[in-house]
Formats: structure tokens, sequence, C-alpha cells
């Protein structure tokens, strides 16, 4: 059989290169398209996946626009070059594949907010497998499974360290050190969105510098880093896992490396302007579980850094905390390689052949209480009612909140216990 993978993103190789090695090692043609978008192409690169280049695009709010008809040129003379059995990726572009293949498509999305990418391309794949946080309904063929897309590669069974990062990035076995993730905004999802401004980013840098080495890891390239007491974060981008892993604190206005950074076991704070009410399941999910920080507010940002880089049990207790969430989750990558030799096995895709693949399940309506989890029931920075109740700093108030919602369901359990 010959599968597709489409990696617009560095996250999204990270995503497939396991499953792409995998079904190789079985025998199995697989061949990765690919956009050169930031470091995309040196991740494939250094992995050394199969991969041809659909086009490129930089990191400003027009660059994909204006490439689009040549990228989507490209995409269907490589796409018949190649012939796939079944088409892997996320979008409209993965969708347009499978069309000219007339092969099965399998959408791997994470982002509630893509509507017009879910209003063209769900109607032409023939399976959709999101988290099981993901709070939209995609219709008959939409699968969810427990975890995240970065457990394709940050599960327990997946991830290995890499390097002696420490040594690599010059820092002391007991130094403590930071990373401060920029986001470009130059996705098509990112349009009307936006992070840190240029002063706030100055000045976070300035105060986590009080406490810790800074690395930036900007992926605009606009920050520069000898005016701020920081370092940037220049590596081969295959070892930032590694730092993250290492780090005692990551602040992002970005998303992905957030995500990442919980499921290592890492303190994460994200602000940037999608949180709020209306927030993306996966990160009401991993603040309900005590991993990340959503803050819409700057001073609440410098406050829950400091709290943490101040915190001497901070590590253990983000560890613990990763060990448990991480419990029940799927590894994504034996998922995606399942799903892909049902395909093979059965001719396509269908309700009963993605029955079969231990660790998904089909989506429905009546999905249980700690799937479908309520947007603003949990947020780090309180918002106004919470704000009115309590004169804590916000982020005391949510810490306060979860642990009453703790202590209650402790006691309801004695309470059940002494019943019985």
């Amino acid at each position: 059989m010959k599968y597709l993978f489409f990696t617009n993103t560095p996250a999204q190789v990270h995503q497939y290169r396991r499953a792409v090695t995998t079904l190789r090692e079985r025998g199995h043609d697989a061949l990765v398209l690919a956009r050169d978008y930031g470091c995309t192409v040196a991740l494939l690169d250094h992995y050394d996946v199969p991969y041809e280049s659909y086009g490129r695009v930089g990191t400003d709010k027009f660059s994909l626009a204006s490439e689009l008809p040549k990228h989507a040129a490209r995409i269907v003379l490589e796409t018949r070059r190649f012939d796939p059995d079944c088409v892997f990726g996320r979008g409209s572009f993965a969708a347009l594949a499978g069309t000219v293949a007339r092969a099965p498509v399998v959408l791997v999305d994470d982002s509630e907010t893509t509507d017009l990418d879910h209003a063209v391309a769900v109607p032409l794949a023939d399976a959709v497998l999101t988290p099981h946080t993901f709070e939209k309904d995609l219709g008959e063929s939409h699968y969810e499974f427990r975890g995240f897309k970065e457990c394709a590669y940050l599960h327990p069974d997946e991830y290995q360290r890499q390097s002696d990062i420490r040594d690599e990035l010059g820092v002391g076995p007991d130094e403590e050190f930071a990373i401060v993730r920029l986001n470009a905004f130059g996705s098509h999802h990112d349009v009307g969105q936006a992070g840190f401004t240029p002063a706030k980013r100055r000045e976070l840098i300035e105060r986590l510098a009080e406490r810790a080495t800074v690395f930036v890891s900007d992926e605009g390239g606009e920050l520069d880093t000898e005016e701020t007491p920081a370092r940037p974060f220049d590596l081969h981008p295959a070892l930032l896992h590694d730092a993250l892993a290492e780090a005692s604190l990551l602040v992002a206005d970005t998303q992905t490396m957030v995500t990442e950074a919980a499921l290592l076991g890492t303190p994460a704070i994200r602000s940037n302007s999608f949180v709020g009410d209306d927030d993306m399941g996966n990160f009401v999910a991993l603040e309900r579980a005590g991993l990340v920080y959503n803050l819409k507010e700057f001073d609440a940002v410098l406050d829950a850094a400091t709290d943490i880089l101040s915190d001497e049990t901070a590590a253990e207790r983000w560890r613990t905390l990763r060990e448990e969430y991480l419990d029940d989750k799927v590894n994504l990558t034996e998922v995606v390689v399942e799903v892909a030799e049902r395909a093979a096995s059965s001719g396509g895709l269908d309700a009963r052949s993605l029955d079969r693949v231990a660790g998904l399940d089909s989506r429905s309506a009546d999905r249980d209480a700690d799937r479908a989890l309520p947007f603003g029931a949990v947020r780090s920075d309180g918002g106004e009612e919470t704000r009115s109740r309590h004169e804590t700093p916000p982020r005391r108030a949510a810490r306060d909140e979860r642990a009453r919602d703790r202590d209650g369901a402790r006691d309801r359990d004695r309470t059940e216990g002494n019943r019985r």
C-alpha cells in the first residue's frame, strides 16, 4: 500500500514521522508532502523522512494566500505521480489529494477554530480523528481518541531524549532555565489573533531573567535578543523537546508548544487572544488537570511565572500530574498506523473498519462529562466573576477553586463510602 502524509507545519512532522517509519518498516510505501514553513524541512531531513515539497510560505499573514494556487497545482502533480492508496493530513490540501487520487482521506485535527477548512475538507473525508476534548461535532465520520495529536510523539511509549541538552545549551546541572516561545501569528487560523506586544515581550523576559536563564524561540524572528537578558534558542529544532522537558517553565503566546510542555511535565503558561470562554477544548482540559495556565491578563502571567520559578516543589508536582494525566491516553502513532492498515486490508475506510481500531471511538452526542469539558469552568485568570468574588491574585483564585473542587469530591467519596 502507498500512504501520503501532509506536513504543513513542524509539529505535523513530529505527528507523522513515526507512523511513516513504522509503515515503511512493515513493507508499505509512504511519502510526505511538505510545506517549507519554519523548520519543517529541517526536521524531515534530520529524521530522514522521505518527502517532496509542494511549496514554501513565510510567517506573515498574506504569504499563504499568495502561494495557494501554486501549492494546489504542485499537490495535484505530486499526488498523481505517487498515486497513494490512502491520504493523511489536515484540511483542504489533504482533501484535494484524496479527490485527485480517488483514495480514502483521514484528517487528524485538533483546532475547533478552522471553520473554513472544516467546511471544505470534512465532506470529502472518510474519517476525521480528533482529541477527546474537541468540542465541535464534525458529523458521521468524526472519531475521537483519548489524548492529543502531540501524543503521536510525546506519549511515554514514543518520546526518547536525543541529547544531553544541558551541555548543548551551556547551562549547569542545577541551573534553572525558562523558555519563552513567541508566535508569528502567520497561519490562516491566526488571522485576527494576537499575543504579547513587543513591550510585553521585553518586560516578560526581564522579569523571568531575575530568577532563571531565559531562552527565546521566536517563530517570526522579530525579537533582538541582544537587547534583552535572554539567549536565542539556536540549537537544531529537533532538540527543542529535550530542552522543553528539562526547562523549569515555558511561557508562550503560541499553542502547540504549550501542549507539548504539559505532556512532558513542564509548567506552562499560555497567553494570547484565543484564551477566554470559547477557548479550545484541549487547553481547558490541560488547565483542569493542573498542567497549564491559560491567562489573558499580562500581570497574571508575570505573577504566575514568578510563583512557579520560586516554588522548589513545582518540578516534582508537574511530573506527578503529567504521569497521572497520561495514564489513560493513547499512543496516537499506533492509532494512525492501525487506521492505515485497516484501509489496506478492507480496501477503504468505513464505520465497520474504524470501530475496530483500538483507541478510537465514534463521537456521540451523549459524551460523558470528563470529555465535554465546560468552557470557562476553569480559568487561570479567574474571569470577571471570579475576580469580584476573590481578592487574591487571579491565578491563586483559580488554584483555590480547583482545591475546593478536589476537596468536595473527596468528601462526597467518603460520604458514599460510609453509606455503603
